[in-house]
């Protein structure tokens, strides 16, 4: 098993760099200046402590994302709510920090545990309807988007609104609500801690408790878990809410981190983000912070090289969409890891065998 694992890292890292050489060829193709366009893509971000802020400053929401997927992704459920369930935490964030006056140290914390806790009620639909009547949670996840979406707008637009801006913004936050920076010259904010907590949490819950030894077992046979005397109906449940729990987190957490008012008018697609993230990561929560990091690393490149240079910032979907073809292709270096495969079980019916042998000697 371990020596599986070292195969899916080297398979993934195989992938990311075939993903970057396909991108080298195209800026090369493109761009008449392609030594500045990459340049700028592959040193950009950490040419000064600003552009390297963006990148921390982005995968903080990508870590939130990414774990609320890996979560629901170990237990087989593909629930794409996140995007939703990240809109609707903000959104109620956005209320407790404008209405409901707080001391400073527990403002912002109140609202980031309240948006987690809508996160959270907003999964409960599609869990439940995947519990008690089978339906899929993919189609009914994608659809309550939507309904999160334009609720949240309507909330902010009609009963949060600031009238007096020239824009469909919320009234400002009060200042005991937003999270304070952390690194100057940045807005690297407190939220840093937040996802490197909710990394711990997630780790713990799904390697260390009974929980969530339940849930990965369903994810990676229902059927035996079923007969195990697994609840499946409550690991749909309750692996669906987590996700949408630390979704919500995430949400309230970006708000109040990157802004003194809400802005949004659509929801930031960091659902579908999450599923890059939990991709590249193998949904190991360890691991999550490492792909938000190289995710919002190559996003800040793309977008400094497309403002230097000829090359649009979209030749980062490519990437993207590469990633998750050659991982999610089952087939792809196969046969090595079939070698790998043979060689361990062999390797380990002989240790079987020597001992065998040394105990009847």
């Amino acid at each position: 098993m371990r020596k599986e694992g070292v195969f899916e890292i080297v398979r993934t890292l195989i992938v990311i760099l075939l993903a970057l050489l396909l991108a080298f060829l195209i800026v090369v193709g493109v761009s008449k200046e392609p030594v500045l366009a990459l340049n700028k893509f592959f040193l950009g971000p950490v040419s000064s402590p600003r552009y390297f802020g963006n990148v921390i400053e982005a995968a903080i929401p990508l870590t939130f994302a990414g774990l609320a997927i890996c979560v629901m992704f170990q237990a087989k459920q593909f629930n794409l709510g996140v995007t939703g369930s990240f809109f609707i935490g903000a959104v109620v964030a956005a209320a407790i920090a404008i209405k409901v006056p707080l001391p400073a140290g527990i403002h912002p914390l109140v609202a980031i545990l309240v948006g987690g806790i809508v996160g959270g009620a907003a999964n409960f639909i599609p869990a439940i309807l995947k519990a008690k009547w089978n339906a899929s949670e993919l189609v009914s996840s994608l659809m309550l988007n939507y309904v999160m979406t334009f609720l949240g707008l309507y909330i902010i637009n009609f009963v949060l609104r600031d009238v007096y801006a020239g824009a469909m913004v919320s009234l400002k936050f009060l200042p005991t609500a937003t999270l304070p920076k952390i690194i100057p010259k940045t807005r690297i904010h407190l939220g840093l801690f937040i996802a490197i907590f909710m990394v711990a949490f997630t780790y713990f819950f799904l390697y260390r408790t009974k929980w969530g030894y339940a849930l990965r077992t369903t994810g990676l046979n229902s059927s035996f878990a079923k007969y195990s005397g697994v609840n499946i109906n409550s690991v749909i449940i309750y692996s669906q809410v987590i996700g949408g729990i630390i979704s919500g987190i995430g949400g309230a957490t970006e708000l109040l981190g990157m802004y003194s008012r809400f802005e949004w008018q659509a929801a930031p697609a960091y659902g579908f983000d999450g599923v890059i993230v939990a991709i590249l990561a193998r949904n190991n929560p360890l691991y999550i912070p490492l792909a938000s990091f190289f995710l919002a690393y190559l996003r800040i490149g793309a977008d400094i090289m497309s403002r230097a240079t000829d090359v649009p910032s979209e030749v980062i979907a490519v990437i993207q969409g590469i990633i998750i073809l050659l991982i999610g292709a089952e087939r792809f270096l196969a046969k090595w890891r079939h070698k790998i495969v043979v060689k361990s079980a062999t390797e380990s019916l002989e240790a079987k065998g020597g001992k065998q042998n040394e105990s009847a000697i």
